[in-house]
């Protein structure tokens, strides 16, 4: 887990609408929908594996924890200043633990994902 400063608390529906349509399209495993959403060069991090550009991150998010079945519910976010943000979903299934927060970090620029990590 990274050192991450501490984000100031906002409503879920404060969140810009770029990050609001890629989880949207994470959830649902739109791989097509989410990429549009991110830079040609965005990189996202998660469980330890990095994922860069559209080929790479479409992959992922078709294929990220399929073998699992789970649900998630965005709880709450965070703005660390005008293209810093933490969503945190909270997730409970059959994966290994069974329950889990995970605070999704984005990075934005030029209105687009430039980075995104996922931790708990």
């Amino acid at each position: 887990m990274t050192n991450q400063p501490v984000a100031t608390p906002i409503a879920t529906d404060q969140l810009p609408e770029v990050i609001t349509r890629f989880l949207a399209a994470n959830v649902a495993r739109d791989a097509d929908a989410a990429i549009q959403l991110c830079r040609p060069d965005a990189v996202v991090t998660d469980d330890d594996h990095t994922f860069r550009g559209h080929d790479n991150i479409r992959d992922w998010v078709a294929n990220a924890a399929s073998e699992f079945t789970y649900t998630t519910e965005l709880t709450s976010a965070g703005r660390l200043d005008d293209t810093h943000y933490d969503a945190i979903h909270h997730l409970e299934g059959n994966f290994p633990g069974g329950v889990a927060d995970l605070h999704f970090r984005f990075a934005l620029r030029d209105g687009l994902i430039e980075t995104l990590t996922i931790e708990p």
